[in-house]
Protein backbone atom coordinates (compact mmCIF):
# COMPACT_ATOMS: atom_id res chain seq x y z
CA UNK A 1 0.00 0.00 0.00
CA UNK A 2 1.33 3.41 -0.97
CA UNK A 3 2.00 5.92 1.80
CA UNK A 4 0.69 8.70 -0.48
CA UNK A 5 -2.84 8.83 -1.86
CA UNK A 6 -4.24 11.63 -4.02
CA UNK A 7 -7.95 12.51 -4.18
CA UNK A 8 -8.68 14.82 -7.11
CA UNK A 9 -11.97 16.33 -8.27
CA UNK A 10 -12.73 16.40 -11.98
CA UNK A 11 -13.37 20.14 -12.26
CA UNK A 12 -16.20 21.89 -14.12
CA UNK A 13 -18.20 18.71 -14.54
CA UNK A 14 -21.51 19.58 -16.23
CA UNK A 15 -24.98 19.08 -14.84
CA UNK A 16 -26.15 15.67 -15.97
CA UNK A 17 -29.47 15.12 -17.72
CA UNK A 18 -31.46 11.97 -18.52
CA UNK A 19 -29.95 10.14 -21.48
CA UNK A 20 -26.51 11.75 -21.14
CA UNK A 21 -23.55 9.54 -22.02
CA UNK A 22 -21.99 9.60 -18.56
CA UNK A 23 -18.96 7.49 -19.48
CA UNK A 24 -18.33 9.73 -22.48
CA UNK A 25 -18.59 12.85 -20.31
CA UNK A 26 -16.16 11.38 -17.80
CA UNK A 27 -13.64 10.66 -20.54
CA UNK A 28 -14.02 14.14 -22.00
CA UNK A 29 -13.59 15.90 -18.66
CA UNK A 30 -10.68 13.73 -17.56
CA UNK A 31 -8.92 14.97 -20.70
CA UNK A 32 -10.09 18.56 -20.13
CA UNK A 33 -8.57 18.42 -16.64
CA UNK A 34 -5.33 16.99 -18.07
CA UNK A 35 -5.83 13.83 -16.01
CA UNK A 36 -4.27 10.80 -17.65
CA UNK A 37 -5.61 7.64 -15.97
CA UNK A 38 -3.14 4.97 -14.87
CA UNK A 39 -3.73 1.35 -13.94
CA UNK A 40 -5.23 1.14 -10.47
CA UNK A 41 -6.91 4.55 -10.43
CA UNK A 42 -10.37 4.54 -8.86
CA UNK A 43 -13.12 6.84 -10.08
CA UNK A 44 -15.74 7.67 -7.45
CA UNK A 45 -19.05 8.99 -8.77
CA UNK A 46 -21.86 10.59 -6.84
CA UNK A 47 -24.99 8.47 -7.06
CA UNK A 48 -27.03 11.41 -8.28
CA UNK A 49 -25.21 11.84 -11.59
CA UNK A 50 -25.67 8.13 -12.32
CA UNK A 51 -29.35 8.27 -11.41
CA UNK A 52 -29.85 11.44 -13.45
CA UNK A 53 -28.19 9.95 -16.54
CA UNK A 54 -30.40 6.88 -16.16
CA UNK A 55 -33.55 9.00 -15.82
CA UNK A 56 -34.41 7.71 -12.34
CA UNK A 57 -36.82 10.55 -11.62
CA UNK A 58 -40.34 10.31 -10.30
CA UNK A 59 -42.80 13.15 -9.87
CA UNK A 60 -44.54 13.15 -6.51
CA UNK A 61 -47.42 14.99 -8.17
CA UNK A 62 -48.23 11.73 -9.98
CA UNK A 63 -48.03 9.43 -6.92
CA UNK A 64 -51.23 8.13 -5.30
CA UNK A 65 -50.47 7.02 -1.72
CA UNK A 66 -51.96 3.83 -0.32
CA UNK A 67 -53.61 3.63 3.09
CA UNK A 68 -50.44 2.09 4.55
CA UNK A 69 -48.39 4.99 3.20
CA UNK A 70 -50.85 7.44 4.75
CA UNK A 71 -50.59 5.74 8.12
CA UNK A 72 -46.79 5.82 8.08
CA UNK A 73 -46.87 9.42 6.88
CA UNK A 74 -49.03 10.37 9.86
CA UNK A 75 -46.60 8.66 12.25
CA UNK A 76 -43.48 10.17 10.69
CA UNK A 77 -44.75 13.56 9.56
CA UNK A 78 -43.62 12.86 5.99
CA UNK A 79 -45.42 13.50 2.72
CA UNK A 80 -47.60 10.41 2.08
CA UNK A 81 -46.64 10.48 -1.61
CA UNK A 82 -42.96 10.33 -0.63
CA UNK A 83 -43.72 7.48 1.79
CA UNK A 84 -45.50 5.57 -0.98
CA UNK A 85 -42.45 6.00 -3.21
CA UNK A 86 -40.16 4.83 -0.40
CA UNK A 87 -42.26 1.73 0.18
CA UNK A 88 -42.15 0.82 -3.52
CA UNK A 89 -38.34 0.92 -3.41
CA UNK A 90 -38.11 -1.10 -0.18
CA UNK A 91 -38.32 -4.64 1.12
CA UNK A 92 -39.44 -3.66 4.62
CA UNK A 93 -39.65 -0.81 7.10
CA UNK A 94 -36.89 -1.15 9.70
CA UNK A 95 -37.74 1.76 11.99
CA UNK A 96 -40.09 4.73 11.93
CA UNK A 97 -40.41 7.73 14.22
CA UNK A 98 -41.34 11.39 13.84
CA UNK A 99 -39.15 12.69 11.03
CA UNK A 100 -37.47 9.31 10.43
CA UNK A 101 -38.21 6.41 8.10
CA UNK A 102 -35.47 3.78 7.85
CA UNK A 103 -36.03 0.93 5.42
CA UNK A 104 -34.32 -2.02 3.85
CA UNK A 105 -33.91 -0.94 0.23
CA UNK A 106 -34.68 -3.51 -2.48
CA UNK A 107 -30.89 -3.71 -3.06
CA UNK A 108 -30.35 -4.70 0.58
CA UNK A 109 -29.11 -1.39 1.97
CA UNK A 110 -30.44 -0.23 5.34
CA UNK A 111 -30.99 3.47 4.78
CA UNK A 112 -33.25 6.44 5.33
CA UNK A 113 -36.02 7.08 2.80
CA UNK A 114 -34.77 4.35 0.43
CA UNK A 115 -32.24 6.89 -0.84
CA UNK A 116 -34.99 9.00 -2.43
CA UNK A 117 -33.95 12.63 -2.39
CA UNK A 118 -34.96 16.04 -3.71
CA UNK A 119 -31.67 17.84 -3.03
CA UNK A 120 -29.70 18.89 -6.10
CA UNK A 121 -32.59 17.74 -8.30
CA UNK A 122 -33.45 19.90 -11.30
CA UNK A 123 -36.92 21.41 -10.62
CA UNK A 124 -37.58 21.36 -14.37
CA UNK A 125 -37.83 17.54 -14.24
CA UNK A 126 -41.43 17.66 -13.00
CA UNK A 127 -43.86 19.46 -10.74
CA UNK A 128 -42.32 17.88 -7.63
CA UNK A 129 -39.43 15.72 -8.84
CA UNK A 130 -37.36 13.43 -6.66
CA UNK A 131 -34.59 11.02 -7.60
CA UNK A 132 -34.28 7.27 -6.94
CA UNK A 133 -31.12 5.23 -6.65
CA UNK A 134 -29.87 3.59 -9.86
CA UNK A 135 -31.74 0.43 -10.80
CA UNK A 136 -28.56 -1.66 -10.48
CA UNK A 137 -25.54 0.35 -9.26
CA UNK A 138 -23.05 -2.51 -9.71
CA UNK A 139 -24.15 -2.92 -13.31
CA UNK A 140 -23.91 0.83 -13.86
CA UNK A 141 -20.39 0.91 -12.41
CA UNK A 142 -19.31 -2.02 -14.60
CA UNK A 143 -20.65 -0.37 -17.76
CA UNK A 144 -18.76 2.85 -17.00
CA UNK A 145 -15.58 0.92 -16.16
CA UNK A 146 -15.74 -0.98 -19.45
CA UNK A 147 -16.21 2.20 -21.47
CA UNK A 148 -13.32 3.97 -19.74
CA UNK A 149 -11.09 0.93 -20.22
CA UNK A 150 -11.87 1.02 -23.93
CA UNK A 151 -11.16 4.77 -24.07
CA UNK A 152 -7.91 4.82 -22.10
CA UNK A 153 -6.63 1.24 -22.16
CA UNK A 154 -6.20 1.23 -18.38
CA UNK A 155 -7.61 -0.98 -15.64
CA UNK A 156 -9.68 1.34 -13.47
CA UNK A 157 -11.97 0.82 -10.51
CA UNK A 158 -15.34 2.57 -10.39
CA UNK A 159 -17.36 3.26 -7.24
CA UNK A 160 -20.81 4.80 -7.08
CA UNK A 161 -21.24 6.50 -3.71
CA UNK A 162 -24.10 7.89 -1.69
CA UNK A 163 -24.36 9.65 1.67
CA UNK A 164 -25.55 7.43 4.52
CA UNK A 165 -26.32 8.11 8.14
CA UNK A 166 -25.18 5.51 10.67
CA UNK A 167 -26.76 3.95 13.75
CA UNK A 168 -25.56 5.46 17.04
CA UNK A 169 -23.53 8.20 15.30
CA UNK A 170 -24.41 11.64 13.99
CA UNK A 171 -23.43 12.80 10.52
CA UNK A 172 -23.43 11.31 7.06
CA UNK A 173 -20.50 9.65 5.31
CA UNK A 174 -19.83 8.52 1.77
CA UNK A 175 -20.71 4.85 1.28
CA UNK A 176 -20.35 2.63 -1.79
CA UNK A 177 -23.63 1.48 -3.33
CA UNK A 178 -22.07 0.11 -6.53
CA UNK A 179 -18.59 -0.90 -7.66
CA UNK A 180 -16.63 -2.57 -10.43
CA UNK A 181 -12.98 -3.32 -11.06
CA UNK A 182 -12.02 -3.67 -7.39
CA UNK A 183 -12.67 -5.83 -4.34
CA UNK A 184 -15.37 -4.06 -2.33
CA UNK A 185 -14.57 -6.26 0.68
CA UNK A 186 -10.97 -7.20 1.46
CA UNK A 187 -10.38 -10.25 3.68
CA UNK A 188 -7.25 -9.89 5.84
CA UNK A 189 -7.93 -12.92 8.01
CA UNK A 190 -4.81 -15.02 8.40
CA UNK A 191 -2.43 -12.16 7.70
CA UNK A 192 0.02 -11.27 10.51
CA UNK A 193 -0.22 -8.16 12.65
CA UNK A 194 2.85 -6.18 13.80
CA UNK A 195 3.76 -8.92 16.25
CA UNK A 196 3.15 -11.89 13.99
CA UNK A 197 -0.27 -12.82 15.38
CA UNK A 198 -2.68 -13.94 12.68
CA UNK A 199 -5.67 -11.66 12.19
CA UNK A 200 -8.87 -13.57 12.92
CA UNK A 201 -11.77 -11.24 12.13
CA UNK A 202 -10.48 -8.38 9.97
CA UNK A 203 -12.58 -7.71 6.90
CA UNK A 204 -11.97 -4.28 5.36
CA UNK A 205 -14.82 -2.41 3.67
CA UNK A 206 -12.44 -1.12 1.01
CA UNK A 207 -15.08 0.38 -1.31
CA UNK A 208 -16.70 2.21 1.61
CA UNK A 209 -13.36 3.59 2.80
CA UNK A 210 -12.57 4.93 -0.68
CA UNK A 211 -16.08 6.39 -1.01
CA UNK A 212 -15.72 8.16 2.35
CA UNK A 213 -12.33 9.62 1.39
CA UNK A 214 -13.71 10.86 -1.93
CA UNK A 215 -16.74 12.45 -0.25
CA UNK A 216 -14.46 14.83 1.65
CA UNK A 217 -13.60 16.42 -1.71
CA UNK A 218 -16.95 15.75 -3.36
CA UNK A 219 -18.88 17.62 -0.67
CA UNK A 220 -22.49 17.28 0.43
CA UNK A 221 -24.32 20.37 -0.84
CA UNK A 222 -23.60 22.83 -3.68
CA UNK A 223 -19.94 22.04 -4.40
CA UNK A 224 -20.67 20.59 -7.85
CA UNK A 225 -17.87 18.00 -7.71
CA UNK A 226 -19.62 14.68 -8.43
CA UNK A 227 -16.63 12.83 -9.93
CA UNK A 228 -13.42 12.15 -8.00
CA UNK A 229 -10.24 10.34 -9.05
CA UNK A 230 -8.42 8.45 -6.28
CA UNK A 231 -4.83 7.41 -6.99
CA UNK A 232 -2.25 5.51 -4.96
CA UNK A 233 -4.38 2.68 -3.55
CA UNK A 234 -3.16 -0.58 -5.09
CA UNK A 235 -6.00 -3.04 -5.14
CA UNK A 236 -7.06 -6.38 -6.54
CA UNK A 237 -10.28 -7.23 -8.32
CA UNK A 238 -11.93 -10.31 -6.84
CA UNK A 239 -14.86 -10.02 -9.19
CA UNK A 240 -17.15 -9.24 -6.27
CA UNK A 241 -19.50 -6.32 -5.76
CA UNK A 242 -20.97 -4.04 -3.13
CA UNK A 243 -23.36 -6.88 -2.30
CA UNK A 244 -20.36 -8.46 -0.52
CA UNK A 245 -20.53 -5.63 2.05
CA UNK A 246 -24.09 -6.34 3.13
CA UNK A 247 -24.35 -8.45 6.26
CA UNK A 248 -26.55 -11.52 5.90
CA UNK A 249 -29.79 -11.55 7.93
CA UNK A 250 -28.61 -14.50 10.03
CA UNK A 251 -25.52 -12.46 11.05
CA UNK A 252 -27.53 -9.37 11.97
CA UNK A 253 -27.70 -9.21 15.77
CA UNK A 254 -29.98 -6.16 15.71
CA UNK A 255 -32.66 -7.38 13.30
Amino acid sequence: MSATVSVTAISNFPRVKPGDDLAGLLGDFLRANSIVPVNGDILVLAQKIVSKAEGRYIDLADVAPTERARQIATATGKDPRLVESILKESRRVVRQAPGVLVVEHRLGFIMANAGIDASNVDPAMGDEPVLLLPENPDRSAAAIRDRLHAAFGKSLGVIISDSFGRPWRHGTVGVAIGSAGLSALVDLRGQPDLYGRALRHTLVGFADEVAAAASLVMGQSAEGRPAILVRGLPHADSGGSVADLIRKPEEDLFR
